[in-house]
């Protein structure tokens, strides 16, 4: 356990938990914010006036860059009966003294309003003298912070040298901390209960009341880094008759949220998610665009993650990648030149699922198919390509292994078919190759062809052919 010397004046006192014990709550409650220093240093704390002060000196060449050590934040409460708690930030710093080093000074910049706080820690001419090389640990919490703040905090030696500095952000924990939500007297009046109708497809908001509350606003919102609204806020009046509000909506996401906040200055918002489990609809998101033969994905929420093309070779089958199909699951993605198959889908890897989708099975796209059949030439098979509209196509020879992938040997190209008539529709056959029969007879061989005038297209193949008059079709 730290001890230290008592402070004069009553504006500090001095605490006597360890730090473990503070880690080990989960905002631990303080009679008196106060300051600390490791045992054998004389410290004393005060509010600095010189905010962030940007002139800096270099520092001495036997002082090191990484001469302060460590920056560790935590939330404690400061509680009065009958008053409720108020929330302090705690800021626990190391260094190792150095003897141009006077103290340290930390501060603490909101993010919303950018108002700033700087505490200033200096330690006595003889402490330095006794204590320098040795490492010196700081507790302090006299920082005065609200509900749900997110913050910036800056650590830097006194005096000022550059480059020697540790920076962090905070965020104060919100209302639906357990211990927050508890104690602090602003999450009282801020909470409010809902359940959801989804056969009307509505959320049915009760709003909180209290004697000389104020009004109080609730809307639905999509939650990205902020809350991106869904339709206008309502305001619930104090003179309203019913204190339930009802707000359509039109899918179930998992970042639609519920906000509600008091009608006053810098009220806290309180958020609720009631689909924040429900994902499917972040995988159907998928769009095509036959113009151009683009697919694109992009989801109403934010996903982290992968995204690949994958080929199927049936139903229940494991789902194949694609080379160079992959892509970050970061907001849309776009893959251009996308062959429209049934066995060609997307397949999605993120923090919220491993899901595959194959958009071109489920709505029934015009596709290419392939047949395997006994060419004019003795000895030849002949793969025949048919397709709705103009293609050009491969053909390789692939031994078929336990595991993914099959050895396939060098391509060969297909030659393309004039049609008779220009109607695709009418003469639909447009390429052929022909392939040694005693190649693509043996056992455990496939045949496999694909578009090669698109960017992304998905193989299709015939296995284990008998050889008889009618080879075998793949579509």
């Amino acid at each position: 356990m730290h001890t230290s010397q008592m402070l004069a004046g009553p504006a500090v006192v001095f605490l006597s938990l360890t730090w473990s014990t503070y880690q080990s709550l989960a905002v631990p409650q303080i009679g008196e914010c106060g300051l600390s220093c490791s045992q054998g240093f004389d410290c004393k704390s005060r509010v600095s006036r010189n905010i962030f002060n940007s002139f800096c000196r270099q520092p001495p060449t036997s002082m090191s860059p990484s001469v302060l050590e460590a920056l560790k934040l935590t939330t404690a409460m400061k509680c009065a009966p009958h008053e409720g708690c108020s929330l302090l930030l705690r800021v626990q710093a190391s260094l190792i003294l150095h003897d141009s080093l006077r103290g340290l000074e930390a501060c603490s910049m909101n993010l919303d309003t950018q108002e700033t706080q700087c505490q200033n820690v200096r330690v006595s001419r003889a402490s330095r003298r006794r204590q320098v090389g040795r490492q010196l640990q700081v507790h302090f919490d006299c920082f005065e912070v609200s509900v749900a703040q997110s913050l910036y905090v800056t650590l830097r030696t006194v005096p000022h040298f550059c480059g020697v500095q540790l920076d962090q952000q905070y965020h104060v924990e919100d209302c639906r901390d357990e211990d927050v939500g508890r104690n602090v007297p602003v999450c009282f009046v801020e909470k409010f209960s809902y359940w959801v109708d989804r056969s009307r497809k509505v959320i049915l908001v009760q709003v909180p009341e209290a004697p000389g509350a104020p009004d109080y606003y609730v809307r639905l919102c999509l939650k990205w880094f902020t809350c991106e609204d869904v339709g206008a806020p309502v305001r619930v009046t104090v003179n309203r008759m019913s204190r339930t509000v009802s707000l359509p909506y039109s899918q179930e996401l998992p970042c639609l949220c519920l906000e509600g906040w008091s009608a006053t200055p810098d009220a806290v918002r309180m958020q609720a998610c009631p689909f924040e489990d429900e994902t499917e609809a972040l995988w159907d998101a998928i769009r095509y665009h036959p113009g151009d033969q683009a697919l694109s994905w992009e989801p109403a929420c934010p996903v982290s993650g992968h995204v690949s093309l994958c080929w199927r070779p049936g139903p229940g089958a494991l789902c194949h990648t694609l080379e160079h199909s992959g892509r970050p699951a970061h907001g849309r993605v776009q893959y251009p030149l996308v062959d429209a198959q049934p066995q060609l889908c997307l397949k999605f890897s993120t923090s919220r699922g491993f899901r595959v989708r194959c958009p071109f099975q489920e709505r029934r796209f015009q596709a290419w198919k392939m047949t395997v059949q006994p060419a004019a030439s003795q000895g030849h098979l002949r793969v025949t390509f048919f397709s709705p509209s103009a293609a050009h196509f491969q053909v390789h020879l692939c031994h078929q292994r336990k595991s993914w992938a099959p050895a396939c040997r060098p391509v060969l190209g297909a030659t393309a078919l004039p049609s008779a008539s220009g109607d695709f529709m009418a003469d639909p056959a447009v390429a052929f190759v022909n392939i040694p029969r005693d190649e693509a007879c043996v056992p455990n061989t496939c045949i496999q062809g694909w578009r090669t005038d698109v960017l992304f297209s998905a193989p299709q193949q015939l296995c284990d052919l008998q050889c008889t008059a009618t080879q075998g079709t793949a579509d």
